[in-house]
């Protein structure tokens, strides 16, 4: 049910680093009560003169509204300032970077002391926060019934999207969206590391490079339409073994620059493994298959 703006949901928000001062601020703005705490008080009593009330204590904070936000540091945190604290009854959100085991572990936990959980994973910086254009969201997973209940108000800093009912995926989400991210990263090191020795302009450079890279990213699609189908050579436009051949010129380049392939290599590597497995009508699907440890 949606509130209307005079009965907004009042939160508790344990932890109050970078992204937990950003939170708190976006749903002061909004008109939401907040309790706050956080280890060193001076955070709290920061906000405090921005209107929300500090608690002496994470005890205190959680007994103070149903809708308890916790982000910390880990999931040791996690238990370390909730317990003690009487959980029953309470909703319980935790934004807090974890494993996807560990968010399911952290789940039971709250469950077994009375509390319902939702696990979240937050796919944005501080600056994202309360800023709806800047398109940064949280992923959550846990009672679908719960998050909707919560839905509007966790919506406040950030956009929401609902990825299940197991506690772990949303973590999983989130570290499998990292690490795509960071693979994109390594990429684009090594593309500047290419054309540092040379009279090149690397913002100039930099436009072509994130053209390219964009114009790139929808290839996803197909990989997972690969993937569900089980069919690696559907949509292929480049083979593996079109690829694989094409690969020493891109060893050869780093050589002639004095750039290091450590951060190409290894995915060379998959590659001529999988094609020696006489797979070269497939796209690079495949090697996803290769990353996967066999059962021991």
């Amino acid at each position: 049910m949606t509130r209307t703006a005079m009965e907004k949901t009042p939160v508790t928000l344990l932890g109050l680093g970078a992204m937990g001062t950003a939170l708190a601020r976006a749903w002061l703005a909004a008109g939401h009560p907040l309790t706050v705490w956080n280890r060193t008080p001076s955070r709290a009593r920061a906000l405090a003169a921005e209107g929300a009330r500090a608690a002496g204590s994470a005890a205190e904070a959680v007994a103070a509204n149903a809708l308890v936000v916790v982000c910390l540091l880990d999931d040791a945190s996690v238990e370390d300032t909730l317990t003690g604290t009487d959980l029953t009854g309470k909703d319980l959100v935790n934004l807090t970077t974890a494993t996807p085991a560990q968010a399911r572990a952290r789940a039971a936990w709250a469950a077994a002391r009375g509390a319902r959980c939702l696990a979240g994973g937050i796919m944005a910086v501080p600056p994202m926060i309360g800023v709806p254009e800047a398109g940064g969201h949280v992923l959550y997973s846990g009672a679908r019934d719960l998050f909707e209940q919560h839905r509007d108000t966790l919506a406040v800093p950030a956009g929401t999207t609902y990825v299940g009912e197991d506690p772990g995926h949303a973590a999983l989400h989130d570290v499998a969206l990292l690490s795509a991210m960071y693979g994109m990263f390594a990429g684009a090191a090594h593309a500047f590391a290419l054309i540092r020795r040379e009279d090149i302009d690397p913002t100039a450079f930099a436009p072509l490079l994130a053209d390219w890279l964009t114009a790139m990213a929808p290839a996803v699609h197909g990989t997972a339409e690969q993937l569900r189908s089980g069919d690696y050579t559907k949509g292929v436009t480049s083979t593996l073994a079109m690829q694989v051949a094409g690969t020493p010129t891109f060893l050869d380049t780093a050589g002639e620059q004095g750039v290091s392939p450590e951060l190409l290599e290894p995915f060379f590597a998959l590659m001529r493994r999988r094609l020696a497995e006489g797979s070269g009508e497939e796209d690079l699907t495949g090697v996803i298959d290769l990353l996967l440890r066999r059962p021991t």
